[in-house]
């Protein structure tokens, strides 16, 4: 099929007479479908050729629209690259409850990678269990906030070695806000930042990665530079370098929901590397004490959240839902055995 015209009037594309529109720069279908409302855009009346020429473009862009729920379907819709997933369990050391909610994840069998918090008490209970757990992909929650009410954590380097990342306590703040305003030096950042990797790659199990708690080692530019900095330094990979697409859905979602949640995200995978942030924990008596002061995403109820993302993730229904969609489960250390730590990019925003 060939276009008669040399333009498509408010599209913005402007093609040669003749031109087969397979030639025509068409990529991927969410491309067309940001551009299509393009194609509304000219109010003014239109000649007979450019009318053809909308014509020619609006049936292309309708096919393309119409094989979008093939490709959920699972009919052949070729793509050169499967679909993976990365389940990155955080919060590991935080407390007994949230290891043994780990160790029965990882028990399951599904590949994991879990980011330990070093800087909490519990991060040496975590350590024995991921010992009996090698194949696990072990990453380093780089932690600069304590958010719980009535249980609280500080430095590992000390608060008199990095008195501006503390509270009148000796603590680290609840949020990245309370941090951030009272003027943390950013050499202390690194200081701790620094322990916090020292005491991870002397526990003895092997450290792939770090990714950043509550997301304050990378909120800001001069933290996350200290954060690449130390990444290169101790050849560690970043989680969401890799170009990952992903994030927590099931997060806000009611503790008996978190399945429907999970299932729905695996049917909307798209090819390539994507990744789901979990938070697991058991709903007892020492988990259910803890109040939520992040003044980001507080979340009530937060062991029975914990709760309800363990239950769904060793579900019979998610293990179902992986195969039936064909999703790779993979790991942060089979990501860097593959790609290598050069393949990192620092995220886009």
């Amino acid at each position: 099929m060939a276009v008669s015209c040399e333009r498509v009037k408010g599209s913005g594309f402007h093609f040669d007479a003749g031109e087969p529109l397979a030639r025509f720069p068409f990529p991927a279908y969410f491309h067309i479908r940001a551009w299509l409302p393009c194609c509304a855009l000219a109010v003014d009346p239109l000649t007979r050729e450019e009318a053809v020429a909308r014509h020619h473009v609006a049936v292309l862009v309708g096919s393309v629209l119409c094989a979008a729920p093939l490709v959920a379907q699972g009919v052949a819709v070729a793509s050169s690259e499967p679909v993976s997933l990365i389940i990155r369990s955080d919060d590991a050391g935080m407390s007994h409850s949230v290891n043994m909610a780990l160790q029965r994840l990882m028990d399951s069998g599904l590949p994991l990678s879990v980011s330990v918090m070093f800087a909490c008490p519990w991060y040496q209970e975590t350590v024995e269990i991921l010992k009996r757990h090698p194949d696990v992909a072990v990453g380093i929650h780089l932690t600069l906030n304590s958010e719980w009410k009535n249980y609280r954590w500080g430095p590992v380097s000390g608060r008199e070695a990095v008195p501006t990342l503390v509270d009148a306590n000796g603590y680290f703040f609840p949020s990245a806000e309370a941090l951030h305003q009272n003027h943390p030096s950013v050499a202390e950042v690194e200081t701790e930042l620094r322990a916090q990797i020292q005491r991870a790659l002397r526990s003895g199990i092997q450290i792939d990665y770090v990714d950043y708690h509550m997301g304050t080692a990378v909120r800001y530019p001069e933290f996350r530079e200290v954060a690449e900095r130390l990444a290169h330094e101790f050849s560690l990979g970043m989680s969401e370098y890799f170009g990952e697409t992903g994030g927590a859905p099931q997060y806000f979602a009611a503790p008996t929901k978190k399945a429907d949640s999970l299932v729905a995200m695996l049917g909307h995978l798209q090819p390539g590397v994507n990744l789901v942030i979990t938070h697991v924990g058991i709903d007892d008596a020492e988990l259910g004490a803890l109040l939520d002061m992040n003044t980001d995403e507080p979340l009530p109820d937060m062991s029975k959240n914990r709760q309800g993302e363990l239950d769904a993730l060793t579900s019979q229904r998610f293990t179902d839902a992986v195969k039936a969609h064909n999703v790779h489960l993979t790991t942060y250390r089979e990501l860097i055995a593959k790609q290598g730590l050069k393949a990192m990019r620092r995220p886009a925003g």
